[in-house]
């Protein structure tokens, strides 16, 4: 049996708040780490690999500032990097981790070895996210640390499997840390995320709801408004497949017929388009429909932590009446 992280019993509670386009900055990343969940984001929230450094340096200096006045350790950081070859970014961002020793780095759209082990060269952790069996066999292959599901209802860029035979399908093969993405919005979500065999539950939407988040009060309304089926799933915003209000789309008037469209992938021409996009076409989860409020997220982790513990508290009970 493969050995986990040694920072998944030192956290709060077993969460990755996920990396979230234009959404996840410096002020939330910090928050969740000081409140003792991972906080991540994503390097192409800033437009350069120089202002990507500039955050790098804030997250780090904050909270070794933290950690020597409280006598606290905080949670480890991450940073998410688009491993496309369009990506022009790319090979600079990945010197700035490795420059910086990011604890935690989080590859989407492509597993190459030679990232991992650029990482894993200083001790660094290297997840990555698959939408169904085969990615997970080939970010195997490349090495990574870790694996994160994303099931059906995940927001943004979100697979059409349901969490239960994703994980188990996974598990056969794969023996290293298991990360859970797909609507988990509860405290009782994350105790059935472990349940079905994850090591952490891997949580995006439910912190857009946040106040340290840059989602803008609007952005957050409309998730507080949206239930499950509120939610369309469409590669024609980004080309590839991901989960967005369908309010959103409405006002920006995307029709039917655009969102049958498909679109190629292209980091270094269609940044700019993309991130424009974004800014009015608001990506979230299908777990949307539990979520009734905006939060600090230390009042959000604790509330999380309540409903955690009551929720194993409760399982342990039902044993009672399975003795044998």
């Amino acid at each position: 049996m493969s050995k986990k992280p040694a920072f998944i019993k030192e956290l709060s509670l077993p969460i990755v708040a996920a990396p979230m386009f234009l959404i996840s900055g410096p002020q939330l990343v910090i928050e969740c780490c000081k409140n003792g969940i991972v906080g991540t984001f994503p390097a192409l929230n800033q437009r350069t690999s120089e202002g990507f450094e500039e955050w790098l340096i804030e997250i780090k200096s904050t909270l070794k500032e933290f950690e020597e006045q409280t006598g606290k350790k905080a949670a480890p950081f991450g940073v998410n990097l688009i491993v496309h070859p369009t990506n022009p970014r790319l090979e600079a961002d990945v010197k700035l981790c490795v420059k910086h020793k990011v604890p935690l780095i989080i590859t989407s759209l492509g597993a190459v070895s030679e990232v991992v082990d650029a990482i894993q060269s200083y001790g660094g952790l290297v997840f990555h996210d698959v939408i169904k069996k085969r990615h997970a066999e080939k970010a195997a292959e490349a090495g990574v640390d870790g694996l994160i599901l994303v099931a059906a209802g995940a927001g943004g860029h979100a697979g059409t499997i349901n969490p239960m035979p994703l994980v188990a399908e996974i598990k056969k093969f794969y023996h290293k840390t298991i990360l859970l993405s797909g609507c988990i919005s509860t405290g009782r979500d994350i105790a059935s995320a472990l349940q079905m065999g994850a090591d952490l539950a891997y949580m995006g939407t439910r912190f857009i709801n946040t106040i340290e988040s840059k989602a803008t009060p609007e952005y957050r309304q409309m998730i507080i408004d949206a239930g499950a089926s509120d939610v369309v799933y469409t590669a024609a915003i980004s080309g590839v497949h991901a989960n967005f209000l369908g309010a959103s789309l409405k006002a920006a008037g995307i029709t039917e017929e655009d969102l049958k469209k498909d679109r190629k992938i292209d980091f270094g021409k269609e940044l700019d388009t993309e991130a424009k996009a974004w800014k009015t076409i608001w990506s979230a989860g299908q777990g949307s429909a539990l979520i009734t409020d905006s939060l600090p997220v230390a009042k959000l982790v604790s509330h999380l932590k309540s409903e955690f513990k009551e929720a194993i508290e409760e399982q342990i009970k039902v044993l009672e009446n399975y003795p044998k």
